[in-house]
């Protein structure tokens, strides 16, 4: 078996064609496209509004390979079917079980493909429920071999409730992150900031995506020699720039 990317080239042609029709018929306008980091290690940190359709527009605009966390239900078939009717039902309620019924056939395709590649897609499997700091050394590890790792915050939906609906409270995990690798390694792992407008509207629906690319990040910047405040330090300005580039494309 060859390395991930080289396992990636033999399907991309699939990847291509799934990731279209999950955006269906969705627009694409992307700007500070330049803003991607092109080699070497790179999270990129963003907004997680639309489950899928997030990873979806990913896969198509980032200029290089990706890996991106995932929940290690999607690497078991049965486990993986459970996650899509669990997802119609909160967005369709009891009409997504006869959603699921009536294409049970297309998503039983879909989940048996998913299940059984996606980490020849760029997945790292985590246990969602269990513990952060196993999911935090596993993406370091990918970082040190000179990879992109994503990073999104939130659920993958809209939170009506929440003060920032859209852009929700960010985690400490990048910036953990960032901060051992530099720490440990003097390793300045560059963070993108990216925010992500549209894909929360339901599939089928024409609408336009709106992805903001902002310039990269360094913990080193925000070091104030103490962890602690050095990690709260830079999550903190991570959203605030996502929160800001969020806004900006609304003017779009």
């Amino acid at each position: 078996m060859g390395t991930y990317e080289e396992e990636f080239q033999s399907i991309k042609w699939f990847v291509d064609r799934v990731t279209k029709l999950l955006l269906f018929p969705k627009k694409i306008d992307l700007r500070g496209g330049e803003n991607f980091v092109r080699e070497g290690p790179n999270i990129i940190v963003g907004n997680h509004i639309g489950a899928y359709k997030d990873v979806s527009i990913l896969v198509r605009t980032v200029p290089r390979m990706i890996y991106f966390t995932g929940n290690k239900m999607f690497f078991n078939r049965q486990e993986a079917s459970e996650l899509v009717l669990r997802h119609l039902h909160r967005h369709m309620g009891n009409f997504g079980g006869f959603v699921h019924l009536i294409l049970n056939p297309f998503y039983s395709y879909m989940v048996d493909f998913v299940a059984g590649h996606i980490a020849r897609i760029g997945t790292i499997p985590v246990d969602i429920y269990g513990s952060k700091r196993e999911s935090i050394l596993k993406c370091q590890d990918y970082l040190q071999k000179g990879r992109a790792v994503i990073a999104l915050q939130g659920r993958g939906r809209v939170l009506p409730k929440d003060p920032n609906p859209y852009v929700q409270e960010f985690r400490r995990g990048v910036s953990i992150m960032a901060y051992n690798l530099y720490k440990e390694s003097g390793l300045s792992v560059p963070v993108t900031p990216l925010s992500i407008f549209g894909t929360h509207i339901m599939w089928g629906v024409p609408a336009t995506i709106k992805m903001n690319v902002g310039r990269p990040l360094s913990v080193k910047d925000f070091w104030t020699g103490e962890e602690v405040s050095t990690v709260e330090a830079f999550r903190a300005a991570l959203q605030r720039t996502v929160t800001g580039l969020f806004r900006e494309s609304l003017s779009w």
